[in-house]
């Protein structure tokens, strides 16, 4: 009634499952729909449960000990964790990062994968007078 091309209302319609894809568009249109239908914040789902998910991300990588702070970002996406150098070496931000990936696999239900990052910075500063 548009003028939209028919290969194009067959996309539309067959993107939600109304009928069956006949084209390789009409599937590949379905496909990237259920991706992008993934990603965290993406469908419209309760604020309270999504602000729920970035406070227990967070919540779950502070509770390590030598943890300064915590960050929920990428909409849930990515937790950063700053950690305190003189108390967590490399190899104990490395093990930070498993411990609190399967932390958040044992304990939370999320869409997609969940990037753990942990920061681990020393500063040396001096002044010259």
């Amino acid at each position: 009634r548009y003028g939209v091309p028919e290969a194009v209302v067959h996309c539309i319609e067959a993107h939600h499952e109304e009928v069956a894809p006949r084209t390789m568009e009409a599937l590949l249109t379905q496909v990237a729909d259920a991706i992008s239908g993934g990603r965290p914040g993406a469908r419209m789902e309760a604020i309270e449960s999504y602000i729920q998910r970035l406070e227990d991300l967070e919540r779950i990588a502070i509770s390590y000990g030598g943890v300064e702070k915590a960050f929920a970002i990428q909409a849930g996406r990515e937790v950063r964790i700053l950690v305190k150098p003189d108390d967590i070496d490399d190899l104990g931000a490395m093990r930070l990062a498993r411990d609190v990936s399967k932390q958040i696999e044992e304990q939370m239900v999320y869409p997609g994968q969940i990037k753990v990052t942990v920061v681990r910075e020393t500063r040396a500063t001096d002044f010259a007078r």
